[in-house]
């Protein structure tokens, strides 16, 4: 059995170690290198690329973009509509900001399903399966995020091509298609004043070490042209290579650095973790990222998620804290997009898992009682801007206490294909499931015509 030398054992590791820097627990090169070796049938090389921002737990119809202000008092709440800059669209009034940049995004406000658990919801609509079991935190199915980590996994870039602020939404995740499409994970809040995405910052020491890494590649050439005939010693060096790319030559740090950007912009978007993960978000897919993913379940403390129950928080007074954050972000970065020129290639999604109950009801558990809404899966709005669709519009539309749709009731299915057909993916396309069975990306669907 050949041994190693002493001295060349202990270099290496200590070479291996530059390469296998964590990525949420799996090695960036190992993930490149997997990815590598799993180039999905049919993938897209358009660069076209796709920001969700997640609002667990499930944001209230009613208090933002489908307000009833003719509908009796127990459905309408207390808050009031405003118009837009578009004629006859109408949104909440603590949405002032939406309400001036209407004709840059539109609203879908008659998708519609029936789960009514959280994990259950996300992973019907996210997925467009429904789940055998409605509480499982880890779907069977992978979400659109992680199938469009699959399908441009083979795609070069200086960023990873799929980036969240979680491994995982509740309910969610990549399922048969592995670890290789799990996101790189940036965890912490881009506003704080220390914030780092540690993932890409190479250990005290290892950048200085960088180029004895390289000879002492050079110093294994010839082992490896008398042990390596499959030539796998050589593919595990190029992906390390690519790994020590990644973290050592600077642009996907520099898209992580929000320093980079002006004051006045950082303030536009707001500086809180909400708008500046947005302006994050921006400076990715600018730079090469295919899937954002944004959990915006949490704001604070006084406002826990969007799972706004009376017997959790005051519907009223919370959406009074958390819409004027979510107003800012949100349309800070549809206008950054458009003005960047990046509309057309980039479609910026946000929705939650359902609505709320039309009727208001009172907390059970609280003293005094708030006022709240329960899960509604009956009826949602989902707004979306750019990909180069139809803005300035509202698809569908609920009844006149926003139970369920009355114009064009859409499964989520339909939104799911139409993301599909944005990106260029084939939506008929099978993987593999764990039992070796095909699995189509969807069972049906199809792609809203109003969105063009």
């Amino acid at each position: 059995m050949l041994a190693w030398p002493t001295s060349s054992l202990v270099s290496r590791r200590r070479m291996l170690r530059v390469g296998l820097l964590s990525l949420g627990g799996l090695g960036l090169a190992d993930l490149l290198r997997l990815r590598a070796n799993a180039v999905a049938k049919g993938e897209d090389s358009a660069d076209t690329a796709v920001i969700l921002l997640w609002l667990g737990g499930g944001p209230s119809h009613l208090e933002t973009y489908d307000l009833k202000p003719r509908a009796p008092v127990e459905y309408r709440g207390e808050f009031q509509p405003i118009p837009t800059n578009v004629p006859g669209i109408e949104l909440c009034e603590h949405l002032p900001l939406h309400a001036k940049i209407a004709d840059k995004f539109a609203l879908i406000r008659s998708i519609t399903h029936d789960i009514a658990d959280h994990p259950g919801a996300t992973g019907r609509f996210l997925t467009g399966r429904t789940p055998a079991n409605i509480s499982d935190p880890v779907s069977k199915f992978p979400t659109f995020d992680a199938v469009v980590a699959k399908m441009r996994e083979g795609r070069s870039a200086n960023v990873p091509h799929f980036v969240s602020n979680l491994r995982a939404l509740k309910g969610g995740g990549s399922a048969y298609l592995g670890a290789t499409c799990e996101p790189f994970v940036v965890e912490g809040d881009p506003h704080a004043p220390d914030f780092q995405v540690q993932n890409l910052a190479l250990e005290a020491g290892v950048a200085e070490r960088l180029d004895d890494r390289r000879q002492l590649l050079a110093s294994f050439d010839s082992l490896r042209r008398n042990l390596d005939s499959r030539g796998l010693m050589a593919a595990g060096d190029r992906f390390h290579q690519r790994a020590i790319e990644l973290l050592a030559g600077g642009q996907a740090r520099a898209a992580f650095d929000l320093a980079a950007e002006p004051a006045n912009l950082r303030d536009k978007y707001g500086r809180n973790a909400w708008g500046q993960g947005a302006l994050l978000a921006r400076r990715l897919v600018e730079a090469g990222c295919a899937m954002v993913t944004l959990d915006w379940n949490y704001l604070s403390p006084a406002v826990a998620s969007w799972d706004d129950h009376g017997d959790a928080q005051h519907l009223f007074q919370s959406m009074k804290i958390r819409l004027p954050v979510y107003d800012r972000a949100v349309t800070s970065l549809i206008d950054d997009l458009h003005h960047r020129g990046l509309s057309r290639r980039v479609l910026v999604i946000a929705t939650g898992e359902f609505g709320r109950t039309p009727q208001v009801n009172l907390g059970r558990a609280k003293v005094p009682k708030w006022p709240g809404r329960d899960h509604w899966p009956g009826a949602m709005s989902v707004l979306v801007a750019g990909g180069g669709w139809t803005m300035g519009q509202v698809i569908g539309s609920t009844n006149s206490r926003g139970e369920f749709p009355h114009e064009r009731p859409l499964d989520p299915n339909d939104f799911l294909a139409s993301i599909y057909r944005f990106l260029g993916i084939d939506a008929s396309h099978s993987f593999l499931d764990h039992r070796g069975r095909p699995m189509p990306i969807l069972t049906h669907g199809e792609p809203i015509a109003e969105l063009g």
